[in-house]
């Protein structure tokens, strides 16, 4: 996968965000989003190798699409200036997601804004066991590679059915539950990118079977 003409293309794209320039260039898109789809795949591959629960991933929503949703965001540009993926994507379950922008880099994963069921299931299993997920949370590698839980839109108070001396209330008030880690443009440029994405994905590994398990019972 050739990531210098990927930044090219993002660069010239946020030049000219409309669609007659992406019309003129709608082959040069396919060819970077067609490499990007093998190269994915390559990636998905190694990944059954280590999780015996991976999902293969889907041809039709590996790569998110490149327009932003104009109807609910009109103030957005007519596209993005990054390209999206999510991998090991089940149903309901947590994704492993990588962003590749001309302006943010990073990998992701866990539940981001869940829906109500499964931010209350969630909730639960932190209320029944969440000693394991705080050492999940707490392990060195973990903490070097994410630092913490993403804690926007993080409630003040207690949420709904529990009381604010809990030990685990800290937990218990976020709304997202999911972990990213930056990157620069050069790790993506770097010839162990490929690496850096299998090593993230080994990391949060239990952070995430944690979160299914906690939506599947």
């Amino acid at each position: 996968m050739n990531f210098h003409e990927l930044f090219d293309f993002l660069e010239d794209l946020n030049a000219n965000n409309h669609k007659a320039w992406m019309d003129e260039n709608r082959n040069r898109y396919h060819k970077i989003k067609d490499n990007l789809y093998h190269w994915l795949l390559e990636i998905d591959d190694e990944l059954t190798t280590i999780n015996n629960d991976h999902h293969p991933m889907d041809a039709k929503r590996a790569i998110n699409r490149i327009n932003n949703n104009l109807l609910y965001h009109p103030q957005k540009p007519t596209y993005k200036d990054h390209f999206g993926m999510g991998l090991d994507k089940k149903p309901g379950k947590s994704d492993f997601y990588i962003h590749i922008g001309i302006n943010e880099c990073f990998l992701a994963g866990g539940f981001y804004k869940p829906k109500r069921s499964n931010l209350n299931s969630i909730r639960d299993a932190i209320d029944y066991n969440g000693d394991k997920l705080k050492d999940i949370l707490n392990d060195k590698k973990f903490k070097e590679h994410f630092g913490g839980l993403m804690d926007e839109g993080k409630l003040t108070n207690a949420p709904k059915g529990f009381t604010n001396d809990h030990p685990h209330i800290d937990l218990l008030k976020n709304k997202s539950f999911a972990v990213a880690r930056s990157l620069h443009n050069e790790d993506v440029l770097s010839p162990n990118f490929k690496e850096i994405i299998i090593d993230t994905y080994k990391i949060m590994l239990p952070f995430r079977k944690y979160l299914n398990q906690a939506v599947t019972v």
